[in-house]
């Protein structure tokens, strides 16, 4: 196999066909299939195009080979939202098929996603409710929108992810996560989990540790230096690394959302361009697993 978009999208397409089988339609079936629309939106994203109407046009001159029919803007945007659960669905069966998948070496941030910049967009958005403002520290500035929470090996395969309202404590979020994939969690032996101050607390470690986690993470103020801290600098350059590889190369805070199915589909594109990415560069034995270089042009 070689290393080029090409290769990527022949390779995905392949995946996503062997998972959902043939899929039974109501009447004529589209003239785009749902392999082939999840594939499309993984090349938007690798690509860089923020934009739908421009994608389209862009990809009417140069794709056509591998992408025969393409919708409208309206159309493409519709199948897209409405696909999200495949998308969430080949994600988790990406990253299962990896043997990233098998590592007991978790790390957990969150990182802002912002929805609007001005405070006429924060009245009449349709994520009100949902949204909220919050502050991003790395930073140092305030923002309107959402966090994305991303439990990743070292590498950086997603294993669990999730969009919150920032104003939602760390740990009442990363409860849920865990709780809904107890399954995940139940069959791994010794998960050591990663993380910064914000996800400390004494009754959250404890319930960690009763589902068979460690958790990992510096000290707060005043307290008691803990065990396997001086490795934390190394390790905290990681999750930033992958923070990056979305934020950087994939556009995360450019989305362009501004529903709550648009905001969620449009996370959860880039999240499975990264996964797309590192599952096709694991299987081709790539010098750097988590490299989008030879895909993004």
């Amino acid at each position: 196999m070689t290393q080029d978009l090409n290769a990527l999208l022949t390779a995905l397409y392949v995946k996503i066909d062997d998972e959902i089988g043939g899929t039974r339609w109501m009447g004529r079936p589209p003239l785009l299939t749902d392999s082939e629309l999840v594939c499309l939106a993984v090349a938007q994203a690798l690509l860089g195009h923020r934009s739908e109407a421009r994608w389209l046009r862009f990809a009417r001159k140069h794709l056509t080979g591998m992408f025969p029919y393409l919708p409208q803007q309206s159309g493409y945007n519709k199948r897209l939202r409405a696909a999200l659960p495949l998308v969430k669905r080949m994600i988790r069966e990406l990253a299962m098929d990896s043997d990233l998948w098998f590592d007991n070496h978790w790390i957990v941030d969150s990182t802002p996603v912002p929805c609007g910049m001005s405070r006429p967009t924060v009245q009449r958005s349709d994520l009100a409710g949902w949204a909220g403002y919050g502050y991003c520290a790395s930073h140092s500035r305030f923002f309107w929108g959402l966090r994305l929470y991303l439990v990743c090996t070292p590498t950086g395969m997603p294993i669990l992810w999730a969009l919150a309202n920032p104003k939602i404590g760390e740990r009442e979020v990363l409860a849920p996560m865990l709780e809904t994939d107890a399954g995940l969690v139940a069959e791994r032996e010794g998960i050591l989990l990663i993380s910064d101050k914000g996800f400390a607390g004494k009754a959250f470690e404890k319930d960690l540790t009763g589902q068979g986690i460690e958790l990992l993470r510096p000290s707060r103020k005043r307290e008691k230096a803990r065990y396997g801290e001086p490795m934390l600098k190394k390790v905290r350059q990681l999750i930033e690394s992958v923070n990056d590889t979305l934020k950087g190369q994939l556009d995360l805070e450019q989305h362009g959302g501004r529903t709550f199915e648009g905001v969620a589909i449009r996370v959860a594109q880039r999240i499975l361009a990264m996964t797309a990415a590192t599952w096709h560069n694991r299987k081709t034995s790539a010098p750097v697993t988590r490299s989008l270089i030879a895909y993004n042009h």
